[in-house]
């Protein structure tokens, strides 16, 4: 099959969260089955920078109309495989700047222009192209809406551009919602802003698009793919999803195992196997000395990774911190986000200093020590399409302690639950006193190393690599085209 991704983000190349490395990973193994594989993303400075694509080599200019202006842009590409290509869509205006979406306390001001002219340049490419895919698989509400642009160019040009359309949701909670004037950019036709097409209480939505228009949708759970349809996790969209519910599937989220595999990764200054396991205790020592701690601390560890918003469970953790006061257990987290929770938990380490490690960065030989050192790694999330460092965390022997939802509940098995078969712990999402009951749970399980050993080694077991979803895709495409 030739098929089209289309995504905001794309790992190694620029990543913010889940999104990338999932695109990344479908790509590869999709290729490696040999289809004919061709990914497109913005180029962002960091992309055009990185050593596998500075490379990228100039296709052609091309120009869309946006409103009432006729903008231009170039597109680049390089072939990363026999069957992996990646074009890039570059303007300087839009997508010469560090973040892809924006710093980490807030958006930029254009985003739906930026993404609307990157949507409109990928039809462009398979208009000028004549690549002609099989599949066109569009991601989140940057590239919403793709699909229906496609179905407009085919009606003005009288031609086949592309096949079926696949659209994944990887979080409703982000539509790309903006002001009513945004759709004069897309330049589609005028009877689409309404209630029946992009229109969301006197906005635009653009996620809105992707769900109306693509011939398939997907999401990356089954459990989240169940919640979406209930007011509680629906966000406003959940009577939309419902109508158009036969449509949705769910394949659940893969792990790249050969960049997260502790018998092999470079990041750590010792490599063990779930048969031998001494290479993590190297590992613990090294994270806690790393993170300014006493190296002979006998303890639980307890760790996080994550963008410091609510979504996650920031607020919740902050009010269960006081777990963390006694020095008993200590506590390593990493990442950044909104800049309430940035200061907030910058006030928390301090008080906490000799039990507390913060790291505001993205680091990702960090995140590499931390989920091969630590014990516990924490998710407290409040909703959690999938998630992917509670896969991480057991294939590296470190215990998840998630809260109950979408992902975290379909990759975690409780271990009170299934004595047998439980590889971490559970609790209700957004209860700060369920989290604390949790982290007893894990302080208790610490306690007992035999039993703790057995754990992690059924963790490590589990194989929650990319070939069983991007087999799912391919079984999926299949059966549409």
């Amino acid at each position: 099959m030739r098929i089209v991704h289309a995504t905001g983000e794309l790992f190694p190349y620029i990543k913010t969260g889940g999104l990338a490395d999932v695109v990344g990973a479908v790509t590869n193994a999709l290729a490696g089955y040999g289809h004919e594989v061709a990914a497109f993303l913005p180029g962002y400075r960091p992309v055009l920078e990185h050593p596998e694509l500075a490379g990228a080599e100039k296709v052609f200019s091309f120009g869309v109309d946006m409103g009432s202006d006729f903008l231009k842009g170039e597109i680049r590409s390089v072939k990363l495989s026999k069957n992996l290509t990646v074009y890039l869509v570059c303007r300087d205006e839009y997508f010469d700047r560090r973040y892809p979406y924006g710093p980490p306390d807030r958006d930029y001001e254009d985003n739906a222009e930026r993404f609307i002219f990157f949507s409109k340049a990928v039809v462009e490419v398979l208009v000028r192209t004549g690549f002609k895919p099989d599949i066109v698989h569009c991601h989140d509400w940057q590239t919403a809406l793709i699909p229906l642009m496609l179905r407009i160019e085919e009606r003005r040009r009288a031609v086949a551009i592309a096949g079926k359309t696949v659209f994944t949701i990887h979080n409703l909670a982000f539509q790309g919602i903006y002001p009513h004037k945004v759709f004069e950019l897309t330049n589609l036709p005028v009877e689409l802003l309404n209630i029946d097409g992009l229109e969301f209480y006197g906005q635009v939505n653009l996620l809105k698009g992707g769900i109306l228009f693509s011939d398939q949708l997907t999401t990356v759970s089954p459990t989240y793919a169940r919640e979406i349809l209930t007011p509680e996790f629906g966000c406003g969209l959940e009577g939309l999803l419902s109508m158009r519910s036969d449509e949705l599937v769910s394949v659940l989220n893969g792990i790249d195992q050969d960049v997260w595999d502790p018998q092999t990764d470079s990041h750590l200054p010792a490599n063990y196997s779930n048969s031998d396991l001494k290479g993590k205790e190297t590992c613990r020592r090294a994270l806690l000395r790393e993170c300014g701690f006493d190296e002979r601390f006998t303890g639980p560890v307890f760790a996080m990774i994550c963008r410091f918003t609510e979504q996650k469970g920031m607020g919740v953790l902050l009010e269960a911190g006081d777990f963390f006061a006694g020095g008993e257990s200590l506590l390593i987290l990493l990442g950044s986000g909104q800049e309430y929770y940035e200061r907030k938990f910058t006030e928390f380490a301090t008080r906490n200093s000799k039990s507390v490690y913060l790291g505001l960065k993205h680091d990702e030989g960090m995140s590499h020590l931390i989920e091969a050192g630590s014990d516990f790694f924490l998710m407290p999330s409040i909703f959690e399409p999938c998630g992917l460092n509670q896969m991480y965390s057991q294939r590296y022997g470190t215990v998840p302690v998630v809260s109950r939802v979408g992902g975290l509940a379909d990759t975690v098995i409780d271990i009170d639950e299934s004595p047998g078969k439980g590889t971490g712990i559970h609790f209700s999402p957004g209860d700060s006193g369920e989290l604390r009951k949790a982290m007893k749970r894990a302080t208790a399980l610490f306690a007992d190393k035999k039993r703790l050993g057995g754990i992690r080694q059924r963790g490590m077991k589990t194989d929650f690599g990319w070939k069983t979803a991007a087999r799912a895709y391919e079984s999926l495409y299949r059966e549409i085209i």
